[in-house]
Formats: C-alpha cells, structure tokens, sequence
C-alpha cells in the first residue's frame, strides 16, 4: 500500500547518528522523507502567500533549513511542510495520516492549533490597558502555555523556525515589521529559544527584533561596533584559535568556545548597568571547559601570560561561589589591537551547573534580582523547563527510531525513559477569556476555578459556562487553549455541592478557600442574629428597650456590638450577665427609713386588705395571693380558694381551673372583693400582670414593632414568649396594668400593627 510505501520511508533515520563539532549530522537516507514531504506540499503553497505576504513554500524551505541547522532531525524538517500544505486541506489531518502517517498527522493538528493559540495571545499583548506588571505576568504566561499547550516539544521548535523566517523575510525583502509581530517575538520567542538552549535561534531572533522595534539604537550599535558580523565572527575565531593552541602547548586539555556579543545584547547591557560602549567588555567573548579545578588556574596563567589582563576586572567565583552556586573564573583581557576579550573559565561540571541548574544562562539574564531584564523566574516550571532543554536535542534525534520501533518506544515509555511529549507540564493548563487574556490553572480546573480565579464574586455568583462557545456543565474539566465564558447571577453564593470533592466542580484550592470562607461568613452572620434576636428580648424583658446596643457592648468588654451578639449565639456568653449588668444592686436603706419599714409592719398598723387591695369577706388580715393560671385584676370578678398553708388563693369567676376547684371542694370557696387600689412604698398605684394573646403573620421586625405599641400605650412589658410555623407567628406577652379598663385601649393599639390578625387577653 503507498501508506506502507511511504512509513516505511520514514524509518531510514534510523540509521546511526552522529555527533560533530558545532552541531548534529545525520545520515543522509533519513532526507529521502523530506524530499517527499516538499514533493507533496510544493503543488499547494507555491504561489500561495501567507498573511505576513511570504511565499507559502519559500517559508517552508526556510524553516526547514534553520530546523537542519540546529541539527533537527528530517522527519521534523518534513513536517515544516506538511503543516503549511494542511492549511490547503480539506480534511488535513485525515490526508497526511494516509501519506505520511498519524504521528506526522498529530504533530501538524497541534502545531496549527498552537498557531491558533498564538494569534489570540498576541492581541492580548497588544491590549493597552494592562500596565507593566499586568503585562509582564502576561507575557510569562504566554511562554509557558507555548510549551505547556503542546505535549510535544517538537511543536515548539517548528514555531521557532516559522517565526525566525518569518523576521528574515522582513530583513531581507526591508519591508516594514509590524511592530506587534516585532514585540511578540522579543519578548515571547527569543526568551523561549533561550530557555531551550537553541542559542543561535535566540539571538538572531533578539537581533531582528531590536532592528524592527529601534531601529536607530540598532544602527547606533552597529555603528560602533565598525564592523560586519562575518568580520566579527572571524576576528573572534582567530582569537580562539590562537588560545586553544596556547592551552594546548601549556599541556591543558580544554574546549575553547567563542563568539562575538550580538547587538541586541550589547545594548541591554548597555541599557541595564547605565555602561557607556567603551565600558562594554564582553563584546567579545571566550569560554574555556577543562577538566579539574587546577587546570582552571592554569588556563587563567596561560592567558595572562598571552594577553594583558585588567585586574580591576578579575573574578574568581571558584573560591566564592556567588549565591545561587554558579562557579567560574572570569577575567578580562586586551588583544593586540587594545579591544577587550571577556574570558570566562571553568571546569565540565561547573559548566553543565551553569547551563543546566539554577545558575543556568535564562535564570540568571531573567531573575531580575541580579541581572537587569525584569522578569522573576519562577521555581518549579523553570527546573522543568531545564530538564526539557538538556533533552530536547535528544528527542528530536530520537524520533526518527521512535517511528520505526514504536514496540521498543512503548516499552522505554512503560519503563520511565523519555520520549516526545512526555508530559512535562502536565499540572498546569491555560486557557483564554473572552477577550484573549490568558489564564493559568491546575490541570483538570473547571469553569467554577476559571470563575474564582478571575474575580472572587463572579466565582460565588457563577452559574454557567460556555467553553468554544458550547454549553458545559459547570464540573466539566477544562483543556489548554479553549476560550472560556462564565455566566453569573447579579447576585448570590456558591452551592455547598462545589465542596463535594466526588461531583469534582473544584480542582484548585483558591476557590475551595473562597467557597468555604463565604460559607463560613454565612454561617457567622446567622450566628450574631440569633445573638441580636435574644439580646433584644432580655432588653424587652427588663425594659430597656433605650439603650443603645453598642453602648451595652462597651459596657461589657466588646469592641462592638455584633461581637457581643456573636458569643451570645454560640452560647458563650451568659445572658444573666447583660441581667445583672441592667439590674444594679438595691441601696442600702438608712436608719430612719429602716426603721419606718418596721413601724409599717407592726401588727397594730397592718392594713385590712390583702395582698393586691382584695378584701376577704368577714375576714380581717387574711393573706391572699393572685393566681398565676388568670392572673385577675380589677375590676375582674373575683373568687377566693383557701389553699394548704398558702392563704386565699384569688382566682377569676371565668377561670376554668378555679371552677374546676370548687366543683371538687366547694367548702373551700370563700368569697372576695376588690379593696380600695392599693399603693406601693413610694406612693405609687398597684400594678397587675396580665396575659395577652397574638397572632401575626410571620415577619422581619414583628416583635420589634408590637413592643413599641405597647411602649406608646405606656404599658410595661415583662415577660414575653414566641412561636412560629409555615409564615404565622404566635406570641404571649405578660404586661402590667393597674386596670383591666385599660386593656381595650392597649389591644386596639397592637391591633393596628401591620400583620397582627388578633390581640386578646388570655
């Protein structure tokens, strides 16, 4: 079959690999796949432009070359075509999985998708309202949603290659760069290059992208160095040259590596340390591997001895290792011509800490504490992102073998070993708003953690989601790249069901914070009203409805008065201590009152009536108590019942339980009257308790209000008892009245509260 015909072609990579000085060469069979994949794509991109105005097929060989020249493998460099043909297809993926296989299938599918992703991200950089640090997070956020978007580290390379020919285009044809594209690749591309390892890619990336978005300080740059690059790169190789001999004479095994500081980062530095050029000492620049620590300072004598050296410039961070633990001699020296040469010295293991632990190359340009780009790199994405620098050359010369033996792939993959798309990122995904910003969230978030992480309200109050414009359910995980919409309610709260971790509506713990905070400040706001609720009642009951609840917060300790409200609705805080507090302790009486009180109580000169001013008849001095189950007063009709010990118990002709009584003794029942009113020791007339019945319907403030109706009819409230059920409320309030004859006028007034339907006496 030609799909067989054509797999089988791709397999000839697996020939064996060969590692040179300056880059990777392969075996020449693996290019036959190439070769068929631009036989395949040529017919639809030539002639085609793309939407910077290039050749459709002019990109694509440019981008395959520059891929060749990082020493990718071919079968990547096939697939720089077929993911510009897929734009020509109908049904792309189905096309070139029978072509060419669904490995180079599923590599262009996520390269497109990735390109999608790009496009958005970029019109997110150009929104003018976020500010520096709005933006500097963003522009992270965009590097590592293009590395963690793609399972596949491969896709990354090919977008590096596209956008690289992309800039060369613009150099080459001097058409103006738009400055979005420009700023794009400066601030998202190059520091991805970096960060990868692919030093040629990222400089010539920063280089371009510095001439398209200032053009005269490049100009200025190039100016000063008064020179061409080639010259550059020639004059810098002769000086390695001539210290790798000098090493070699010395008896020194060492690697010498050189190359001229392109301009982009000569005028960064130059703008980040206020350096003038001539302050600018490693335009030109040396590394030097060897193998022991000894040999370093044997290789520092031997250039010195080569070259005069600048003291004032010398550091030995061997002896002091700086702070994150990079090592190196670093000394400067002056060629022939008077031109500084930087030269840095170090052994294998110091040299792979620098470029591959935490004092690696990008960490140190990008930390920002010591160096001067700006950008915080953060802890554990970049120690992955190293780890997937130091392997990304070895998966993309894997590959190739991968395809051919996918049995022994699969059982390398089973067994721990690394492989394109290993999964390096995948606790974390990224995601857009509606309009483009991007999010990062843990991996398996949904639209309730989306909600909470853009704004705490709109978590509490979202209700659904559309993800692509679709419909989801609110549990429904999320995946890197889709555009997320939330629908929310003007107001409300979560659902006590996003805390449920099995219906799995919460991944992150922000918003699981969030949901159980709300809650939890529900809970305490229904906690300080039933505090309120009975704080009220006892001000009610001892009559002091007046005074001002903060005041009585004060009074007690409290800084406030829901403070107060809430230990008393968790029940810990005693209720009779706010009693005792209202109530002050009775004044010692002095000796001529004390000794009027006994006169009043001589038995010559007690009164005739009893207790309340009720008279019993043809009895004198009899004691006589009120009953509790009536509670008569005047001018109630009144019965008297002798009770064992007690006295004449004094009930009211109606009361059931008192003809309940005389029915079963009637010996007992002995008649009373009301007496003249009688007074207290201040003067002041009787007062009788009376029962009154209320039926409301049940609502905010009843009790509130009916206590004040009572308060306008000056009528002192001393007990009060309530209950309700399905909207009605039914309350018992015990009041003092000197005569039932006031009771009509106090009823009327509760009456016309809004919501009582009834007001009786018991």
């Amino acid at each position: 079959m030609k799909t067989a015909g054509l797999l089988a072609g791709a397999t000839d990579a697996a020939a064996p690999i060969v590692w040179v000085a300056g880059g990777v060469a392969e075996s020449t069979p693996g290019d036959d796949v190439v070769a068929r994949a631009r036989a395949f794509a040529a017919p639809l991109l030539a002639g085609a432009p793309l939407d910077t105005g290039e050749d459709a097929l002019a990109h694509a060989d440019g981008a395959a070359a520059i891929l060749q020249g990082i020493g990718a493998a071919p079968s990547l460099r096939a697939a720089a075509y077929l993911v510009y043909a897929g734009d020509f297809l109908t049904q792309p993926e189905e096309l070139i999985a029978k072509a060419f296989g669904a490995e180079y299938a599923s590599l262009v599918a996520h390269t497109r998708k990735l390109v999608q992703i790009q496009r958005s991200a970029r019109h997110t950089l150009a929104d003018e309202g976020f500010d520096a640090a709005l933006r500097s997070e963003q522009i992270e956020r965009v590097r590592k949603m293009l590395l963690a978007f793609s399972r596949d580290l491969r896709v990354v390379l090919l977008r590096l290659a596209s956008r690289l020919q992309t800039l060369r285009h613009y150099a080459i044809t001097k058409q103006p760069c738009p400055r979005l594209l420009a700023q794009e690749s400066a601030d998202v591309f190059a520091p991805l290059a970096n960060r990868l390892g692919i030093w040629p890619v990222k400089w010539e990336l920063e280089d371009l992208s510095f001439r398209f978005l200032q053009p005269e300080a490049y100009k200025q740059i190039a100016k000063l160095l008064d020179e061409k690059r080639v010259e550059r790169e020639q004059g810098i190789e002769a000086v390695r040259e001539r210290l790798a001999q000098a090493l070699r004479a010395a008896g020194l095994k060492a690697e010498v590596n050189g190359r001229p500081k392109h301009l982009y980062s000569i005028w960064k530095k130059m703008q980040g340390k206020q350096l003038d050029f001539g302050r600018v000492l490693d335009v030109r620049a040396l590394r030097v591997i060897v193998d022991s620590v000894p040999d370093c300072y044997a290789a520092l004598s031997a250039v010195h001895e080569l070259w005069k050296s600048l003291p004032e410039e010398f550091d030995d961070y061997i002896a002091r290792p700086k702070p994150n633990g990079y090592q190196s001699l670093h000394t400067v020296v002056l060629d022939e011509r008077e031109r500084p040469i930087e030269i840095q010295i170090r052994t294998r293991a110091m040299h792979e800490h620098a470029e591959s632990g935490v004092a690696a190359h990008w960490a140190y340009k990008e930390a920002g504490a010591k160096g001067y780009a700006g950008v915080t790199a953060a802890g554990n994405f970049e120690e992955r992102v190293a780890e997937a620098r130091r392997t990304v050359l070895r998966q993309l010369l894997a590959w190739e073998r991968e395809l051919a033996e996918p049995a022994r792939a699969d059982a390398n993959a089973a067994a721990g070993g690394t492989s394109g798309g290993s999964g390096l990122f995948d606790d974390r995904i990224y995601v857009f708003t509606p309009q483009g910003a991007i999010v990062e969230l843990p991996a398996g978030a949904t639209p309730v953690d989306f909600a909470y992480t853009l704004h705490t309200d709109l978590g509490h109050r979202c209700r659904g989601a559309r993800v692509d414009g679709a419909m989801v359910p609110l549990n429904t995980p999320l995946q890197s790249g889709q555009t997320v919409e939330v629908t929310a309610l003007k107001e409300g709260g979560p659902s006590l069901d996003w805390l449920n971790a099995e219906l799995g509506y919460i991944r992150s713990s922000r918003a699981r914070t969030k949901v159980r905070a709300w809650f939890n400040a529900l809970a305490q706001q229904q906690t300080i009203a039933r505090g309120r609720e009975a704080v009220e009642k006892l001000l009610q009951r001892e009559g002091k409805t007046a005074i001002k609840l903060d005041e009585l917060a004060s009074r007690l300790g409290f800084r406030q008065a829901d403070a107060l409200f809430e230990v008393v609705g968790k029940d810990e805080f005693s209720l009779r201590t706010i009693e005792q507090l209202l109530r002050p302790a009775e004044p010692v009486p002095d000796a001529d009152e004390q000794l009027a009180q006994r006169l009043q109580r001589a038995p010559s000169e007690a009164p005739t009536g009893g207790k309340g001013g009720v008279l019993v008849v043809g009895v004198e001095s009899l004691l006589t108590t009120l009953a509790r189950c009536c509670k008569p007063a005047p001018p109630d009709a009144i019965g008297g019942y002798v009770t064992r010990g007690k006295g004449v118990a004094v009930h009211r002709a109606d009361c059931s339980m008192f003809r309940q009584m005389a029915g079963r003794q009637p010996e007992r029942v002995i008649p009373v009257t009301w007496g003249a009113a009688a007074a207290n020791r201040k003067g002041e007339v009787a007062l009788y308790p009376v029962d009154v019945m209320v039926e409301s319907n049940d609502r905010q403030g009843l009790l509130r209000d009916i206590s004040e109706a009572f308060a306008k009819e000056k009528t002192n409230v001393i007990g009060v008892q309530t209950h309700s059920a399905k909207g009605l409320a039914w309350m018992s309030f015990t009041i003092e009245l000197s005569s039932v004859a006031r009771l009509a006028t106090v009823l009327a007034a509760v009456r016309q509260v809004p919501g009582v339907r009834s007001a009786r006496r018991r």
